[in-house]
């Protein structure tokens, strides 16, 4: 029998640098056989999966994206579900699958673990929102992507002085535009976790050009001004029912030069931070992922997710993993906001 990998949900650095410490340390060390479940939960519902060796991961570590392909497909959608699953991996000789994903992935892999199917979870978060663990891998690439676009907005704002506003991901929580906005010298962070008001974000403007400066706000895309009741979303949903959010960047832009006087622009990174090679550390903790996931299954620790304590990789149950967000605390926030303005 086999075991079965997937990658779903978005794309994320790091992800090809979990397939090759689960196939390499599977066939070396287990002597166990792999396929490749393509495009996510797609690939298991229609059974489209391919052989992995050896030969198959060698040199993707440092690779951006995923061999396998990824998609948001629900596999319990259109009919599907818990015998659609089995059945394929009987079909095709499957005994387990190593889920890699988010929160709507591992939620899918927790309901089809209740029903029997053997399931170990890798956590795949750019937003870095999985709470049962400190770090997922994606996140620190996606930091120093933002950081360096950040850099170069600070240099086109200083010229023109303009104000310019930085729209990074983060659908509930702000890590990602805690990190970059404090690394690059933001004046102004906006996060899902605190809502403010128009009028604060005009004073830390204003005090910023009354100084000469150029203001940069950040803001993370599930980012609510205190008048608003839900995120800006006009993209409809996403295969497990959550709104596309995006633009709130553009929606701020213009209110803030109509108070302020002062000549906005507003860039959305978007799918700039998804992309490329993972960096550094991204790699080395992706391939430790992978390697503890195929621990996990010939411990057979179903229903479980590894995860990083402290520096350790360890492994956590899939309703703790998803009981609740890892938001950004009060004292995080206060600590980055004695530099606004």
């Amino acid at each position: 029998m086999a075991i079965g990998i997937l990658t779903s949900g978005g794309d994320c650095p790091g992800l090809n640098a979990v397939i090759r410490g689960v196939v390499l340390k599977g066939t070396q060390i287990y002597k166990q056989e792999f396929v490749g479940f393509r495009d996510g939960w797609r690939g298991v519902v229609e059974g489209d999966a391919i052989p992995l060796e050896r030969k198959d991961i060698q040199g993707i570590g440092k690779q951006g994206g995923t061999i396998l392909g990824t998609s948001r497909t629900n596999p319990f959608d259109n009919g599907h579900g818990v015998e659609t699953v089995r059945e394929t991996m009987q079909r095709l000789g499957v005994d387990s699958i190593i889920a890699i994903g988010g929160e709507g992935t591992l939620a899918a892999a927790n309901r089809l673990t209740d029903a029997g199917i053997k399931i170990v979870g890798v956590p795949k978060t750019i937003d870095n929102d999985i709470a049962a663990t400190d770090y997922a891998f994606g996140f620190d690439t996606a930091v120093e992507i933002a950081t360096e676009a950040m850099d170069r907005l600070r240099t086109t704002g200083d010229s023109h002085r303009r104000c310019m506003v930085a729209e990074v991901m983060g659908r509930h929580v702000g890590w990602i535009a805690l990190h970059s906005g404090m690394a690059a010298g933001a004046h102004a962070i906006l996060i899902p976790e605190q809502k403010t008001s128009l009028e604060q974000i005009v004073a830390w403007v204003t005090s910023v050009r009354e100084r000469g400066r150029a203001p940069l706000v950040v803001v993370a895309e599930g980012f609510r001004l205190d008048t608003m009741d839900d995120p800006h979303s006009e993209r409809g949903l996403d295969a497990f029912g959550r709104p596309r959010l995006g633009g709130i960047g553009e929606v701020l832009a213009p209110k803030i030069e109509a108070l302020t006087g002062m000549e906005t622009r507003a860039t959305t990174l978007g799918h700039i931070q998804r992309g490329g090679t993972p960096t550094a550390y991204d790699r080395v903790l992706a391939t430790r992922y992978g390697l503890a996931a195929i621990d996990a299954v010939i411990a057979e620790r179903w229903g479980r997710m590894v995860s990083l304590s402290g520096t350790t990789i360890t492994h956590v149950a899939f309703e703790d993993a998803l009981g609740e967000l890892n938001t950004v605390p009060q004292s995080r926030y206060d600590e980055a906001a004695i530099l606004f303005g």
